[in-house]
């Protein structure tokens, strides 16, 4: 593995980023975006299923390996250009973070608050973290999007 980094969004707007190729985080923000690298793995884990709707989800929606060198800007419209990273996501499952708890360093030991560390958007993790997510999704090591748009 190359390090990894787990990004946090509800699971409808980490389907919209895997289907573009591409990865967004803290409401398009370019500094946590900054600190990954190319050929770092990325995993999404997605507390809820849509944005300020409180059905819980609590799973690792997608998973993949960043590809490009740097973030760009990238125009939605009405004045918001949040900041990008392309992202080959790889074939992977949703797996519930619940039977990880224990298993995971960022998780262990932390009782009931094993989730303080996710809510800034971005955590980096552990090649042991990041291969025990791999594992869990079931991710195939090959791109499931290689001919995604550049930015």
């Amino acid at each position: 593995m190359n390090g990894g980094w787990i990004a946090v969004a509800c699971a409808d707007h980490v389907a919209l980023g895997v289907a573009g190729g591409f990865m967004q985080v803290c409401h398009g923000k370019a500094a946590p975006l900054r600190r990954m690298r190319a050929g770092e793995y990325v995993a999404y884990y997605s507390p809820t299923q849509a944005f300020r709707v409180r059905q819980s989800l609590q799973a690792f929606t997608a998973i993949g390996i960043i590809r490009d060198s740097e973030p760009y800007r990238f125009d939605m419209g009405a004045g918001f250009q949040p900041w990008r990273r392309n992202v080959d996501w790889l074939v992977s499952q949703p797996a519930d973070i619940r039977p990880l708890l224990g298993k995971l360093e960022f998780t262990s030991g932390r009782g009931s608050a094993w989730g303080f560390r996710l809510r800034f958007g971005v955590l980096a993790v552990s090649d042991a973290d990041m291969a025990a997510i791999v594992c869990a999704m079931g991710a195939i090591l090959q791109a499931a999007k290689a001919d995604a748009p550049q930015g």
